[in-house]
């Protein structure tokens, strides 16, 4: 039975790339896609110019916090940070400036109103003014990714950086080039939304850098001759341990009863349908990992301005803001958690409010038993949604803070393993990136599949 149960799964698998080769424009869309990450990943080996390698290499083999941090850095930004390309930055600004406007919509009246009068009108709106928003956001962390990673490497990254005499020129020589560089990584993620696979692109962005990282990781892990065997292990491990409750927490539903209406045939009108709202667990996906790491990063950028100042309480204010908010302590992964939480229920409330469940039932002639169309029955749903969503808005909290979490107690055993941090994040929050980004892209070519007339996939058992 299980050998048969075997041979069936890689029948089934072999039928279904065999489909996906033959799928013309489906296997367009992966060359697109495949072709825009090879251009994104050499782009990403484009340095900054003036920049010292030797002092910026020195940072990332920091065993604490700033190791930790810069670490951080490079798996969200797709392994652009160990280079320090151009692209340096990844789409972090383009992240944050989605959060800005997604916080000020409701409260700014005239915003919330266009965005509920024409919603197809007001997502393209919203979506200029991210584009607009993120050049000043990128040339300002520019600024102060540069001024954070000189403090961290207590020595010039970059030689004669400032905006004074001769150096000006050359200072803003580098800002342009990093924000075109910034700007460049989206377009690339926006051209792979656009013809490659839809609504994947920044996340594959990511995704492929994070994949890239991989060998050297390991490679560095393999490295450690008196620990080399118990850190494979472990890591290992850990590796399964987390896929697994990845999967299982994002395959978490809660299925809410549903009366559809009968339909008439003929003179007859047939008996009401009973059906299920299937509500997910972790419908934020990756995403509050993200948006909690660019807004935890902003105030340390900020800081990073004040750091040279003439006033002494000032001096200090700013370094004790970079270092709370600059990863170098516990505080910063305590604050980490707290926002990732506290993301999910944002992004997960933001998300629902956008499908109006309510409105869309009470059109289609569907009622939840016992709950009153319309409003009410959004209002049950949104309660239901939040009731769930606690536990997985935990879980990402705790994988977010797993590389600390690991650090500490590897530090306990007697291994110091903070200078591989990255490694364990790829274990943690990339994994979960990882994992999130197949998955979709898996649904995605799975709906391709079907809109050519293949109903058996591998979805359908």
């Amino acid at each position: 039975m299980k050998r048969s149960s075997v041979q069936s799964s890689f029948s089934r698998v072999s039928t279904y790339l065999t489909r996906v080769s033959k799928a013309q424009d489906i296997r367009r869309k992966l060359l697109i896609t495949l072709l825009i990450l090879i251009i994104y990943r050499l782009a990403a080996h484009i340095p900054v110019a003036g920049v010292n390698r030797d002092v910026f290499a020195n940072i990332f083999n920091n065993p604490g916090g700033a190791g930790t941090f810069v670490n951080l850095l490079d798996m969200l930004s797709g392994g652009t940070v160990s280079n320090f390309s151009v692209m340096a930055m990844g789409v972090y600004p383009y992240i944050t400036a989605q959060i800005i406007l997604q916080l000020l919509i409701p409260i700014v009246p005239s915003w919330k109103q266009r965005m509920e009068d024409d919603q197809r009108e007001g997502r393209r709106w919203m979506e200029r003014w991210t584009y607009y928003l993120s050049i000043p956001m990128a040339a300002l962390q520019a600024i102060g990714q540069i001024n954070i990673f000189t403090s961290l490497a207590g020595a010039p990254v970059i030689a004669n950086f400032g905006f004074s005499g001769a150096q000006l020129l050359p200072s803003v020589a580098i800002i342009v080039s990093m924000t075109a560089g910034t700007m460049f990584g989206i377009w690339l993620g926006e051209l792979i939304s656009e013809y490659g696979l839809r609504q994947q692109g920044l996340s594959l962005i990511i995704f492929a850098g994070i994949v890239a990282q991989i060998p050297q990781n390991f490679g560095s892990l393999l490295s450690d001759e008196n620990n080399r065997v118990f850190l494979l292990i472990f890591m290992v491990l850990l590796m399964v341990a987390t896929v697994f409750l990845i999967i299982f927490v994002q395959q978490g539903r809660r299925n809410v009863p549903v009366m559809y209406p009968g339909r008439r045939v003929g003179s007859r009108m047939s008996m009401p349908v009973k059906g299920t709202l299937p509500l997910m667990v972790n419908m934020a996906g990756m995403i509050p990992l993200i948006f909690a790491q660019s807004l935890l990063t902003f105030p340390a950028v900020i800081a990073s301005f004040f750091l040279l100042s003439q006033t002494q309480w000032v001096r200090d204010a700013a370094q004790w803001t970079q270092d709370t908010f600059g990863g170098t302590t516990g505080v910063y992964w305590l604050l980490y958690f707290i926002m990732v939480v506290g993301f999910t229920f944002f992004y997960t409330d933001v998300l629902f409010a956008q499908q109006n469940y309510g409105e869309n039932l009470k059109k289609a002639g569907a009622q939840i038993p016992g709950v009153s169309r319309g409003e009410k029955t959004q209002e049950y749903l949104t309660k239901v949604l939040r009731r769930i969503t606690l536990p997985g808005a935990f879980f990402l909290g705790f994988i977010a803070v797993i590389p600390y979490v690991i650090s500490l107690i590897l530090s306990g055993l007697g291994i110091p393993l903070l200078q591989n941090a990255g490694l364990f994040l790829i274990s943690s929050s990339g994994l979960l990136i990882v994992v999130g980004v197949v998955r979709d892209v898996f649904f995605s070519i799975d709906a391709e599949l079907k809109l050519h007339g293949y109903e058996d996939t591998l979805l359908v058992r």
